[in-house]
């Protein structure tokens, strides 16, 4: 799967800030407020970001890779 340029900016954005931070604030709110299931929301955010970040980091490296052989 190819992504463009904006798809793969987005979906870093998300990666690298919207879910751990949102991670955050529901780990540190459910501990406030004492709401429900604040380690397996965490954690399953925490393997969801991880594998996420694997995928980027591998698409990054195919990418950096072919461009490297590109003569223009």
């Amino acid at each position: 799967m190819i992504l463009t340029n904006k798809a793969y900016d987005i979906m870093k954005w998300v990666v690298q800030l919207v879910l751990p931070g949102s991670a955050t604030l529901y780990f540190t709110l459910a501990t406030i407020w004492k709401l429900p299931y604040a380690e397996q929301i965490v954690g399953t955010t925490a393997a969801v970001t991880t594998f996420l970040g694997i995928i980027l980091g591998i698409s990054s490296f195919y990418y950096d890779r072919n461009t490297e052989n590109r003569v223009e």
